[in-house]
């Protein structure tokens, strides 16, 4: 199949109208997509990244009032929460009503719902008469792609259309809540931070694990298994230095938050000024760089708690894995 990389929303939508999954941009990264309402097309999705059907997606819409249509429980909160982060990287897991495909929820009873805040994408959603379910367009388990060539180098031959528009600003997946007891409970961390959410909604929990008691998005949700984001070169999380001495003699690629390596061969800083949201914004295109490096293992470090950096000590836990 050959695919076309382009700016164009009606050929996106056309695509997609068909039947078709297409890719498009989000703040985040950039989503595999595919009318939520049609099985048929969603199946699409969990064939062409190979994505087992037991992991839930998330699904697209154009704004809040949308919600409506495709969940229950909207609560005082939920829309306090959604006013001020959307559109944006925060995804709601809500009860599902009867419009949603099992697929979609892989036969959970509740549905995540974001609204994406990238122009291009909005614009799509308005001109579809259908949400998109969209989980990250890259095959299952591998790094998040964060530009259109990114996907392209890896679906490009399984897609029609990759919609372009440019690289991600925000570069980590959405923030996923759920609530209980008007409470909010915060089952992936991503995009917006634990704090912002607490200034407006008080102490939330986290619940960000991998225990079979957890609530069925928490398992399935994109990025919530255990070794996930992962490059195919080995990659160890903790102190570069000492892990280097040990692996002395090897072709060593060093993910560093803003320290200088001087001696190392291949070296990505994710923030020299130390800001962790621009440290976000670079991960997956550094992970991607170090992945293409002529080295053994991949040697990288945990950012500080705070902001952001929690999001990315997340996505770095999971591809060191095993």
């Amino acid at each position: 199949m050959d695919t076309i990389i382009g700016t164009d929303i009606a050929e996106a939508a056309r695509f997609l109208q068909e039947g078709k999954c297409v890719a498009i941009p989000t703040e985040t990264v950039y989503g595999l997509a595919a009318n939520a309402l049609d099985p048929a097309a969603v199946a699409q999705i969990f064939s062409i990244k190979n994505r087992p059907t037991f992991n839930p997606l998330i699904v697209h819409v154009r704004s809040f009032a949308e919600f409506e249509k495709y969940a229950t429980g909207i609560s005082p909160l939920v829309k306090k929460l959604a006013d001020a982060f959307t559109p944006g990287p925060l995804t709601f897991v809500l009860p599902k009503k009867d419009t949603v495909p099992d697929l979609v929820t892989a036969g959970g009873e509740t549905v995540a719902l974001r609204i994406p805040s990238h122009p291009l994408t909005l614009r799509l959603l308005e001109s579809l008469p259908f949400p998109l379910a969209a989980p990250s367009a890259n095959p299952f388990g591998y790094i998040s792609p964060v530009t259109a060539q990114h996907v392209e180098q890896q679906l490009g031959d399984k897609i029609p259309y990759i919609l372009d528009g440019g690289p991600c600003s925000v570069g980590v997946e959405s923030t996923v809540i759920t609530f209980e007891n008007d409470k909010v409970v915060v089952l992936r961390l991503g995009g917006v931070t634990v704090e912002a959410i607490e200034e407006l909604a008080g102490k939330t929990e986290l619940r960000t694990g991998h225990s079979s008691s957890l609530h069925p998005i928490a398992i399935g949700s994109p990025g919530q298994m255990k070794s996930h984001y992962a490059p195919k070169h080995k990659l160890l999380l903790g102190d570069i230095e000492k892990h280097a001495a040990e692996h002395a003699g090897k072709n060593i690629g060093i993910l560093s938050f803003r320290k200088k390596y001087p001696d190392a061969a291949y070296q990505v800083q994710l923030s020299e000024s130390g800001n962790t949201d621009e440290a976000a914004r670079y991960l997956f295109s550094a992970l991607r760089f170090l992945d293409a490096c002529d080295i053994d293992l991949i040697l990288a470090e945990r950012l500080p708690e705070t902001g952001l950096g929690r999001a990315v000590n997340d996505r770095l836990e999971r591809a060191a894995a095993e």
